[in-house]
């Protein structure tokens, strides 16, 4: 019956290509994106484009007043495919997550949150798991968030560009849909 019930939700929920290029799913319609560049505002979602996964850079690799980007991969294991990143005091990061998975969004989605150094974890993805119409982040938690990006599921590509926190140390990242910051998804921007 499960069976069933996942094959409605994917039949209902997948993405129809029209002869225009436009990628079309309930209620929203994204054009197809073949740049190269991604846009230069924050927080942006988009379909993605076929990629090889790239390592962090390190902190010291990248060229003087540009932005670094760090792309992760989350899949439906529930981990990111880059657990630390290492940075410089008022470095410009533009962090780019891209989703693969055959699941719904609904049941598979994941974001990029970064807390301040400190948060508790538990504390914000247990206030944060009611919170579907923000994509599970907590309001009255969002000023221990640092950056976001919103949920991306299955071909989604989102992204959030920030500035690194001057004080050195370790700052939490997690994806804060349910369930996948028990499982794992976590990781550490360690500032240095």
């Amino acid at each position: 019956m499960y069976q069933q019930l996942l094959a409605s939700m994917l039949l209902v929920t997948a993405p129809i290509v029209s002869a225009s290029g436009l990628a079309q799913t309930t209620g929203t319609q994204k054009p197809a994106d073949h740049s190269t560049h991604p846009p230069a505002d924050t927080g942006t979602q988009k379909p993605s484009t076929p990629a090889t996964q790239k390592p962090a850079t390190p902190a010291g690799k990248a060229a003087a007043g540009k932005m670094r980007i760090v792309e992760i991969v989350g899949t439906d294991d529930m981990k990111f495919s880059v657990a630390n990143i290492e940075a410089k005091p008022g470095e410009q990061i533009r962090v780019r997550l891209i989703t693969k998975s055959a699941m719904p969004k609904v049941a598979m989605a994941h974001n990029f949150v970064l807390l301040q150094k400190g948060a508790s974890q538990v504390k914000f993805v247990t206030a944060s798991a009611t919170a579907r119409e923000n994509d599970y982040i907590a309001p009255e938690l969002k000023n221990q968030v640092l950056a976001f990006t919103p949920l991306a599921g299955g071909g989604e590509t989102v992204e959030t560009v920030f500035k690194v926190p001057a004080e050195t140390g370790e700052y939490p990242y997690l994806c804060s849909f349910p369930g996948h910051f028990q499982i794992g998804m976590r990781g550490t921007l360690t500032v240095k």
